[in-house]
């Protein structure tokens, strides 16, 4: 794999370069203009949605996968079965770990997530921080949701940054983009979405770790509920959040 050999600059200037592109145009710039292996995350949001439609649309040479817990929605792998339709492509699925998970599940019980903030980290890092790891296994870039107006702590999302943890460029190609246009672009290209979506669930994740939010509550309010607001990553988008030792599942009394 062939890497530009000043990944940050070469980031910066990417970043301005997308920022002036529709999302056609950027998902195809990031793949003309980066060497190596691209992957894209869809966990067949809203806004990935969006993005698998630009970059299966125009058939670029992008690995497009899903990270499966094992406790998605059945209206999630609706999405799924319906997109590979509509595209006829195959989605390739990472899962986690199977003794992992059974030790997990054995330490915290099945709903030991809520125990404690750590605990649900554990959780997240078996079933999604693990499998995105080996989905991005020598990957030049790596394709996000991310938009700026999901939460405060995503407000600074750049079209294009370098991940120095992962030595890879980040792309996000709706960072400057509203859920409202994301609505309206998935209206307009007749594209598969949730039909959570229609049921005030804005931002759609593990089943047991997501509901549907309030009129005028946050898009990602209804992610961990239980928690603080500040709180609410699971460590795919949240450097620097250590791996738990041992599967953090310390018993402490369920949170309410």
């Amino acid at each position: 794999m062939t890497k530009h050999p000043d990944q940050q600059a070469f980031s910066e200037i990417l970043s301005a370069y997308l920022a002036t592109l529709d999302l056609a145009g950027r998902v195809a710039a990031a793949r003309a203009q980066i060497f190596g292996r691209l992957v894209f995350t869809t966990s067949f949001g809203l806004e990935d949605q969006a993005i698998a439609h630009a970059i299966l649309s125009q058939d670029l040479p992008i690995d497009v996968v899903s990270l499966d817990t094992g406790r998605l929605f059945p209206e999630t792998y609706d999405v799924w079965v319906e997109t590979e339709r509509r595209y006829g492509v195959r989605i390739r699925a990472y899962f986690p770990r199977q003794e992992a998970a059974e030790s997990l599940v054995e330490q915290q019980g099945f709903g030991g997530f809520r125990t404690s903030l750590q605990a649900r980290h554990a959780c997240c890092h078996v079933r999604k921080v693990e499998p995105l790891g080996r989905a991005l296994k020598d990957a030049a870039a790596w394709i996000t949701g991310l938009r700026a107006g999901q939460s405060p702590g995503r407000a600074d999302t750049p079209a294009a940054a370098f991940d120095a943890e992962r030595n890879l460029i980040k792309i996000n190609p709706l960072f400057d983009w509203t859920r409202e246009r994301a609505v309206s672009y998935v209206r307009e290209n007749a594209i598969p979405y949730n039909v959570l979506h229609d049921s005030g669930f804005l931002s759609i994740g593990c089943a047991p770790c997501t509901r549907a939010v309030a009129p005028g509550e946050p898009e990602r309010a209804g992610r961990w509920w239980w928690e603080n607001e500040s709180q609410k990553e699971c460590g795919l988008h949240l450097r620097g959040v250590p791996a738990p030792a041992g599967n953090g599942a310390e018993a402490r009394k369920p949170a309410p």
